[in-house]
């Protein structure tokens, strides 16, 4: 497991749209820290700090240390977040803090690994119904994810959640029999040409033929 992030944050002392308007265009980001068992704490950090947990391999579920100057150092890990529609960017964030032994719910990632044999040997077509998972868990042994290698999967088969692998200390929240990929055949298309009977004349018993009924006076003899 990576090294935790350390982040250095301010307690924040200013209120309001301007005062949140001065930090942003400063390259801080308002924050709200609670849970945990104390109270909330409203701070101010980097903007980059921030932005690089959640571009880090576990995005959103990271756990991070966010060390407040006068408050001191605490688990946390994005909540809810606040980005700007125009410039994509993080303008608030609310950081739920962990007590010893607490567990979060988060959703992880279904990584499928390899070609399975049904798609390499048998024309078949991998298709996958399930690609995130709930799971409970201490913040600490959040998975970045859900590994399975597929490659000896044949033409019908298919994986179900009770058929993945997890760490002991993870609990799943997901039904054993929900289906998570399988391997399909792919149908072939109709190379048949479709007859478009639409618009087409009906055909006419007779029409122009000997013996045809009613046909024009003037054809008979006098």
């Amino acid at each position: 497991m990576a090294d935790k992030i350390t982040i250095k944050a301010e307690k924040r002392e200013g209120r309001g749209k301007n005062d949140s308007r001065r930090l942003r265009s400063a390259g801080k980001v308002p924050v709200v820290i609670y849970g945990g068992g104390g109270e909330s704490v409203a701070a101010v950090a980097n903007l980059k700090d921030l932005a690089a947990v959640l571009r880090s391999d576990t995005g959103q579920n990271t756990l991070f240390s966010l060390d407040v100057e006068g408050v001191g150092a605490d688990d946390v890990i994005f909540q809810d977040r606040q980005i700007d529609p125009l410039k994509g960017r993080l303008k608030h964030a609310d950081l739920r803090r962990f007590a010893k032994g607490e567990k979060i719910e988060v959703t992880v990632p279904i990584h499928l690994l390899g070609e399975p044999i049904g798609v390499k040997d048998e024309d078949g077509v991998l298709e996958q119904q399930l690609r995130e998972i709930k799971i409970l868990c201490e913040p600490a042994n959040i998975p970045e994810s859900i590994e399975y290698d597929v490659s000896e999967l044949k033409l019908g088969d298919s994986i179900h959640v009770s058929d993945l692998k997890f760490d002991k200390n993870l609990e799943v929240h997901e039904l054993p029999e929900t289906m998570v990929a399988h391997v399909a055949l792919v149908k072939e298309p109709d190379l048949e040409p479709a007859v478009d009977t639409e618009g087409a004349e009906p055909e006419v018993i007779g029409e122009g033929g000997e013996g045809a009924e009613g046909g024009d006076d003037s054809a008979k003899e006098e």
